[in-house]
């Protein structure tokens, strides 16, 4: 037969829609031609696949026209993931192997000029868009690829090595090794899925000394997915204390794991030794736009996505380009962001913890007692302009971290551990999911006057609140949302005026100039 088909997937975004490989082998003028919308390293494969049949020993049909069709061929398709499904339809055409028995099973895999199979990204996204469409294949990866995919629970995972190993697994019948994918096969073996391990390793809160008011702030941010901004000047323990962060936040679900690790895959950034622990990322503040919230074509994801389920830290927050800081507007509101772009639409999870750190003024020592600050008015109110009433509109928690004294520092007691901070986070947390299956955060219109419960003392003292402090309603729903974490810790089954007044603490203005 001189047609074969083999199927693979494209990545768009976090789906793997499914890409039929066509291989055509015809009489007339030797060529090798690859249509169907494939990218320049798509179309490198033909010399990738010609070299790797030759030194695998494998015939490669040099006196036949071969025509590959990438289907659909609207869909793009890009790096070296489509060289296996390639190779094995060629093989397949020319009856070198039994294109029968291809059924039931996907490929990627990118080819070595020798044979071997290297890596490709995005195998744990595929596997997971395989799980949640419910599609019943076993996945034939390299290795590096194939264990990412076989962290999926009810993953059907294959491991080839060589393109030897995947030949040998499909030969026709009454050929020297069976013809069987159940042979015995050194480099083909069947993964079995991994389950999630609890990680608890990380700096540890009581590092940090002192900052009394920080560390509350953090534990209620971390309870109730409240996004925080830090301000203080040079040194007070900002950074110290937003890279340990993560680890006061509760233990992964399968489900968090499973997608958060897909976006890093995505990425080419996923490590199985970071399995199950939530991302910190940190950007540098010279980072674009594009860096930040994603984009390109094809659309990647930003630094918001690949911090999906954890922790996004923006150091120097005024010293971002206006431009990225507004676009973390409507992701910090839906927790997910749309990247559209003339020829495709994709859409990315930012479900993030933003923890944001900055100078209250340009050298940094406005309001210190150590030393005096030399920017003048017009100085600090352009530095402090730089971020948006929108943006800061957004932002639940707003907390101030002074300089201390060195006779609080040095022979200090260490601090609280985040062992017993993180523990009455899941506490909240887990009294918060069993009322109304979502996070405080979360909360939205209705949902944040039925599950608040404000009592009537709370109602007169937040609203008198709101009128002094000019609050807009949506600075007003997120102190009431505040207030709710607050009681959770407390362990308070409705929301009261101590907890409306200590959220409405951390919704502070930044200082202005004397």
């Amino acid at each position: 037969m001189s047609l074969a088909l083999v199927q693979s997937r494209a990545l768009l975004g976090l789906q793997a829609p499914s890409v039929t490989v066509e291989v055509h082998l015809a009489n007339g003028l030797p060529s090798f031609t690859l249509v169907g919308l494939a990218e320049v390293e798509v179309k490198e494969a033909r010399e990738r696949v010609r070299s790797a049949l030759q030194n695998a020993g494998l015939e490669f049909p040099h006196n036949k026209r071969i025509t590959v069709n990438l289907a659909p061929a609207d869909l793009p398709k890009d790096s070296g993931r489509f060289d296996l499904p390639i190779a094995l339809g060629i093989l397949a055409a020319s009856g070198q192997v039994d294109a029968s028995k291809l059924k039931g099973y996907e490929f990627a895999g990118e080819l070595s000029l020798s044979g071997e199979l290297r890596a490709v990204r995005g195998a744990l996204a595929t596997s997971l868009a395989l799980q949640a469409q419910q599609i019943d294949v076993q996945l034939v990866l390299p290795p590096g690829s194939a264990e990412e995919a076989a962290l999926v629970p009810d993953a059907r995972v294959v491991r080839a090595r060589h393109l030897l190993d995947v030949v040998r697994a499909f030969l026709p019948p009454g050929s020297a090794a069976g013809g069987d994918a159940d042979v015995d096969n050194d480099g083909w073996s069947r993964l079995e899925p991994q389950p999630l391990t609890a990680h608890t390793t990380g700096p540890d809160m009581a590092d940090v000394k002192g900052q009394a008011t920080a560390k509350r702030a953090m534990e209620i941010a971390a309870a109730g997915a409240h996004s925080l901004l830090m301000a203080g000047p040079p040194g007070s323990g900002k950074s110290m204390l937003a890279l340990r962060f993560a680890g006061l936040l509760p233990a992964m679900t399968v489900q968090e794991a499973l997608e958060s690790a897909a976006i890093a895959s995505l990425a080419g950034r996923f490590h199985p030794e970071r399995w199950g622990q939530r991302p910190t990322g940190s950007p540098h503040h010279t980072a674009s736009a594009v860096a930040l919230v994603g984009g390109g074509s094809p659309p990647k994801p930003g630094e918001i996505s690949l911090a999906h389920h954890g922790v996004l830290f923006l150091d120097e927050l005024p010293e971002f380009p206006r431009a990225a800081l507004e676009a973390l507007r409507e992701p910090l509101e839906t927790g997910h962001i749309t990247i559209s772009r003339a020829a495709q639409r994709a859409d990315f999870p930012a479900r993030f913890q933003m923890i944001a750190a900055m100078n209250p003024c340009p050298c940094g020592f406005l309001g210190s007692t150590q030393r005096a600050c030399r920017c003048t008015p017009d100085q600090i109110s352009r530095y402090q302009g730089k971020l948006s009433g929108p943006l800061l509109d957004r932002i639940d928690l707003h907390v101030e971290v002074p300089a201390l004294p060195a006779d609080q520092l040095v022979q200090a007691p260490a601090g609280e551990s985040t062992t017993a901070i993180r523990e009455r986070v899941e506490r909240a947390r887990a009294v918060a999911l069993a009322r109304q299956g979502k996070t405080n955060q979360a909360l939205q219109g209705q949902e944040i006057d039925t599950h608040v419960q404000l009592d009537d003392t709370a109602v007169k003292f937040l609203n008198t609140a709101a009128a002094r402090l000019g609050w807009s309603a949506r600075s007003t729903h997120r102190a009431l949302k505040v207030a709710r974490t607050i009681a959770d810790l407390a362990g308070a089954p409705t929301t009261a005026v101590s907890h409306v007044a200590e959220a409405v603490q951390y919704r502070r203005v930044l200082r202005s100039p004397a």
